[in-house]
């Protein structure tokens, strides 16, 4: 599994969607289907969207930093 962090490729707001999709092997526009579906059910969806927008950290950094 690849490691979960937002992406420089494939993002649309900030990468969230594509990062859970290239951790769990499907494809980013699929995650963000399952996303847009989710939101139709109650629940604080955009909450951990922003929190994961928050907490993941940015490929570019990571990869500059020699964490990766």
């Amino acid at each position: 599994m690849a490691a979960l962090v937002r992406p420089d490729d494939n993002r649309m707001i900030a990468g969230v969607c594509a990062g859970l999709a290239r951790r769990f092997g499907v494809s980013a526009n699929t995650m963000r289907a399952i996303f847009l579906i989710s939101c139709l059910l109650p629940g604080p969806q955009f909450l951990i969207y922003i929190v994961l927008w928050i907490m993941l950290p940015d490929e570019r950094k990571v990869h500059r930093a020699g964490n990766w």
